[in-house]
């Protein structure tokens, strides 16, 4: 983490923080030319006009709190490519580019100034989360159009401002939606990129088990389809939580839950169990078989664990798909 000339919390404006850190004024991710820094500007209020609610999640782990803000782009699907997803690519690969990112939340306008400028309340200087930089989600724009949007996962650094009231709100009851499983375009999924071994970024979306999943998945999704299959996911939010949970794949047509892996090890079968076992509950209609997409044949033993637990298995083979189902 970088020096800061500004203390989480304190309040001032978007003009002073142009002075300070460079860039413009007007966006809500400010890439700055003068120094390595980017300005995230969020605002509770506005942001539920447009389908999401930036701030804290209630879940902590060894690493600590993760504050969600939803990326660049009001209407259609939201991108990394071209002019219009430069800013969230930017964010993606700040640590590559040796950016720091500064987080502002919205604190209302000053009645002793006179001036409509809203103030800034600054919460500190963040980090995408290594492990899941960001995640995709459905969300109605302005005029309650279906789309896209990218939800980056940022972790504090050792200094922010955390406080009840910039938490994310809980969900007042459960809200389970039906959402498109095709997130797999290019503009939806960072590309690969060329990048040294040595390189300490802390977004890694582009690892080899990340693209061979969501390859993998559309893969699927366009097998299913062809077979005139209803395909779709489930977006689920539990009551007086404030995560948003996706499934993978859902048919609809033969009634099977899937759980889509890049890996046939161990751990990722187990955290696909885990999952399963986690979304089923919330599934309607109820009772869904349970299913894991792999992309090559597990170990026998793991083939044995599927099978106890009950939960088919689904792997590539060649241009084609086995299927394992419990007990065979």
């Amino acid at each position: 983490m970088t020096e800061s000339p500004i203390e989480p919390g304190q309040l001032t404006t978007r003009a002073k923080m142009k002075k300070l850190f460079g860039g413009g004024d007007q966006e809500g991710i400010i890439l700055s030319k003068s120094t390595p820094n980017i300005l995230i500007y969020t605002d509770h209020a506005s942001g539920k006009e447009y389908g999401y609610e930036d701030g804290w999640l209630e879940e902590e782990d060894s690493q600590g709190p993760i504050f969600e803000y939803t990326g660049k782009g009001r209407t259609g699907h939201q991108t990394f490519e071209g002019l219009a997803g430069s800013r969230n690519k930017a964010i993606l690969r700040h640590v590559d580019d040796g950016k720091a990112l500064r987080l502002f939340m919205a604190a209302g306008k000053d009645p002793r100034s006179g001036s409509s400028e809203k103030q800034q309340r600054y919460l500190g200087e963040f980090e995408l989360d290594a492990k899941q930089p960001y995640t995709i989600r459905e969300a109605d724009d302005h005029d309650g159009n279906r789309r896209l949007i990218i939800v980056f996962r940022l972790r504090p650094g050792s200094r922010v401002q955390h406080i009840p009231e910039d938490a994310i709100t809980p969900a007042p009851t459960t809200q389970v939606q039906q959402v498109s499983a095709a997130v797999t375009a290019s503009s939806m999924v960072e590309p690969p990129g060329k990048r040294a071994p040595e390189s300490r970024r802390s977004a890694q979306p582009s690892t080899i088990a990340e693209h061979r999943k969501m390859q993998l998945l559309g893969d699927y999704h366009r097998h299913l389809v062809e077979q005139r299959h209803n395909i779709f996911a489930y977006q689920i939010k539990i009551a007086g939580t404030r995560s948003t949970l996706k499934t993978d794949l859902y048919d609809a047509t033969d009634h099977v839950l899937y759980c889509v892996k890049g890996e046939s090890s161990r751990d990722e079968i187990r955290m696909a169990i885990g999952q399963l076992k986690d979304y089923v509950r919330h599934i309607d209609p109820a009772n869904p078989k349970l299913a894991v997409l792999l992309p090559e044949n597990p170990h026998e033993d793991l083939q044995d664990l599927l099978s106890k637990e009950g939960i088919g298995l689904v792997y590539q083979d060649g241009d084609g798909y086995l299927i394992h189902t419990p007990g065979s």
